[in-house]
């Protein structure tokens, strides 16, 4: 039994009488988990219960009867006051970090702000926002994670011997003609017998998926009629991404994520995930509030000490890894995907962001590449490091601990170079790079 005096798991726990729920609020002064029904889009069936159990900045309570299914939120209340990082708004209704599902999507409209901005969303940032956001933001919805993975195996290739395949899951067979048409640009449509034979045609021993934890299209995309098609936006770390499901209802989306990698495993295929930790989709102190900037701003992003972020990933926002309460979400995320969902392995997209320590500079022994080389789960998938982000001093290539490996920017423009662009220059009649970049890249 759990002992009174410490939270229960972050997050949704299911138990015999209903849920556990926890979130991190460290300077909070009211929390409520808010309640929908499955079919509310407009917020009014929202049901709030207040978390009455509260220490170390988490807060909790047990809600009986809830069950696989429940749509459910945040409200938060404290300090607004944005100089110190502060940016509590109980308006809002915000997404649990730890959500599993992801179900509707975000409405850019001024509602989703924390801040008062016009129809242009633009504002001033110090004035809190009294506009319920509840009819334009989306619902984290509680799972059952049980999943019959029968005899299921990792393949565990040898990096030497590695052949690994980029992919986007849309991309990938949306138009493959010997996919039927309604798995095209699904996980299902990934592991269809036809994509498989035609990995294994190719010699592929793993697919790194393009990002598929939740995200959504930026606000200037979106007012464009655009959308983020690369998914480098992330909305939620533990929940994959609805649309690039065939199914519809969340617990089937999960259920298909699961079957795929179960698929590619038979084929003795790997699956690695393209993983952004560096950043969220909230922007800058100027940009919506949706999960963790009204959660609690402070422990979640780098800020200066006028509450304004340091941007080192050229999203406007920068997870803060230093803080514990982050580093655990990240390592939490990570076991998730390698324990209930059985990938392989992950690559770290501006992974320099991720070892900046107190004061900005890249640590390789920050604690969380610590924690992340010693964990004893993750030390058993592959790890790759996107070994720069956009900040001072921010090329890293070469200075990833052991076991990372790297990602060589320099290597992979060499041979882009050597193989695509030097013949086509040479065939119009102009001087080609020669083999000495390459050899230097090679050697």
């Amino acid at each position: 039994m759990r002992p009174h005096d410490l939270p229960p798991a972050p997050g949704v726990t299911l138990t015999d009488r209903g849920a556990e729920v926890c979130v991190y609020a460290g300077h909070a002064s009211a929390v409520w988990v808010c309640l929908f029904d499955a079919d509310d889009t407009d917020g009014s069936s929202e049901r709030r219960v207040e978390l009455t159990e509260h220490m170390h900045g988490w807060w909790w309570t047990h809600l009986d009867g809830v069950r696989a299914g429940q749509r459910y939120g945040f409200r938060v209340d404290g300090p607004w006051e944005p100089w110190t990082g502060q940016r509590h708004n109980p308006a809002k209704l915000l997404l649990d970090p730890y959500a599993k599902a992801v179900a509707g999507g975000v409405d850019w409209s001024p509602a989703v702000y924390g801040h008062v901005v016009d129809e242009a969303l633009s504002g001033d940032d110090e004035v809190r926002s009294g506009t319920d956001s509840a009819a334009h933001v989306p619902r984290a919805v509680v799972l059952d994670d049980r999943f019959d993975w029968g005899a299921d195996e990792r393949p565990r290739h040898r990096l030497t011997d590695s052949l690994i395949y980029e992919v986007h899951v849309r991309n990938a067979t949306k138009l493959h003609p010997e996919v039927p048409e309604r798995l095209r640009g699904t996980y299902a449509g990934l592991a269809h017998p036809a994509h498989i034979a035609h990995l294994r045609r190719l010699g592929v021993t793993a697919v790194e998926l393009l990002p598929v934890h939740t995200f959504t299209s930026e606000p200037a995309l979106a007012r464009r009629g655009l959308a983020n098609h690369w998914g480098y936006n992330t909305l939620g770390f533990f929940a994959p991404h609805a649309a690039y499901a065939a199914a519809n209802d969340p617990q089937e989306v999960l259920q298909e994520f699961k079957g795929m990698v179960r698929l590619l495993h038979e084929a003795g295929i790997e699956v690695i995930l393209d993983v952004v930790y560096n950043h969220t989709c909230e922007q800058g102190r100027d940009g919506a509030t949706l999960s963790w900037r009204g959660l609690d701003n402070r422990a979640y992003y780098r800020l200066d000490d006028r509450g304004r972020d340091i941007d080192v990933t050229g999203c406007g926002n920068t997870l803060d890894l230093r803080h514990p309460l982050v580093c655990r979400m990240v390592l939490d995320s990570l076991r998730y995907w390698v324990t209930e969902c059985h990938v392989d392995g992950f690559r770290f997209d501006l992974a320099v962001a991720l070892g900046r320590g107190q004061g900005d500079d890249f640590d390789p022994n920050h604690p969380f590449l610590v924690a992340l080389r010693t964990d004893p789960v993750l030390t058993q998938v592959k790890l790759i490091a996107e070994p720069w982000d956009v900040g001072i001093h921010g090329w890293r290539t070469g200075q990833f601990p052991p076991p990372f490996s790297e990602w060589n920017d320099r290597f992979r423009d060499g041979a882009r170079t050597f193989w695509l662009s030097g013949p086509a220059a040479e065939a119009a009649g102009h001087p080609g790079p020669g083999v000495q970049d390459l050899a230097t890249r090679l050697a």
